[in-house]
């Protein structure tokens, strides 16, 4: 649970759920490592976005988000390393518009379906997010902001902050390809040259390469739900 330093009131960003869990500490750098360069990859992506979109239409999306979140990681973990994964892929697939969580149709197999997507995880928590979302704001908060914010703050509960600002105003996807995530998700099999084409494709550089292409498919592509 989150609560006030002062009041003990709910929605500021101290846990008072009990001892947080302890993450392996090169495990754990990893991830930091990971979502520096996932900030930059959002990033490119990022115009028309701005801090607080939501704080008139629904004032309690973030903390909402941050609140279920948290109280996931608690007790899971390997919640940082799926999260931050799901939303690499989703990133790297037509920006961050949440394509990765369109269902396929009898005519459309979706990104989700892809084989680099079949071993992701962490879906039922982004529903429960969208869920209670839908609930307060119904239709307002856009499914892309979940991902990015689920990203953030799963990394952001050991230090019992937020690492990074995430700007919102996201807009969801409504095409979702398969055959653009096999062509668009970079392989761990890819040479050097290829990735580097690939990741410049995206806006990102060498370091970003050596970051998400090396640690993601080591570490984070262990993950299972």
């Amino acid at each position: 649970m989150l609560a006030d330093k002062k009041t003990g009131s709910r929605g500021s960003l101290i846990w008072t759920g009990g001892t947080r869990p302890e993450m392996k500490k090169p495990s754990f750098l990893l991830l930091l490592a990971i979502a520096i360069a996932l900030g930059s990859c959002a990033r490119g992506h990022a115009e028309g976005l701005k801090k607080g979109f939501y704080k008139k239409s629904c004032p309690q999306a973030e903390e909402t988000v941050r609140s279920i979140i948290w109280n996931h990681v608690s007790s899971n973990s390997e919640l940082p390393a799926k999260l931050l994964r799901l939303f690499f892929h989703d990133c790297f697939v037509r920006g961050c518009d949440a394509s990765i969580l369109i269902e396929s149709t009898s005519d459309n197999t979706a990104e989700k379906d892809a084989g680099p997507n079949l071993s992701l995880a962490g879906f039922d928590v982004i529903e429960e997010v969208k869920t209670s979302l839908e609930t307060a704001c119904p239709g307002t908060v856009s499914c892309a902001d979940i991902v990015a914010l689920a990203a953030r703050d799963s990394v952001s509960f050991q230090f019992n902050k937020l690492l990074w600002k995430v700007k919102t105003g996201r807009r969801d996807g409504t095409i979702s390809r398969q055959s653009e995530a096999l062509s668009d998700i970079p392989s761990p099999a890819s040479n050097f040259s290829v990735l580097a084409g690939q990741f410049a494709n995206k806006g990102l550089h060498v370091q970003d390469l050596v970051v998400l292409s090396g640690i993601v498919g080591s570490t984070i592509g262990r993950s299972r739900s």
